[in-house]
């Protein structure tokens, strides 16, 4: 199972960071901290769900939108919903 920490963030905007994963059932997941992110100015994570194509999607049942203010404990909770959809 992926966790927070098998994330590999690059830079964003000027003062953020990103991520995106991909798990093995085809889903995956982008991991944004910045001033621009919910949370992002508080040192939190937003998460959203990828579909297999890479794309942003709102059609899960572990979101049908971004999930907000995200420590990475609960980054690494969402990663676990994600990869058994």
């Amino acid at each position: 199972m992926k966790t927070f920490k098998d994330l590999e963030f690059l830079p964003f905007h000027s003062d953020g960071v990103y991520a995106r994963i991909m798990f093995k059932n085809g889903y995956g997941a982008s991991v944004v901290k910045s001033s621009f992110s919910y949370g992002g100015k508080n040192g939190l994570y937003e998460i959203a769900v990828l579909d297999t194509d890479g794309e942003l999607t709102y059609d899960t049942d572990v979101t049908n939108d971004v999930i907000g203010h995200l420590t990475p404990e609960q980054v690494t909770e969402t990663m676990a919903f994600i990869q058994v959809l």
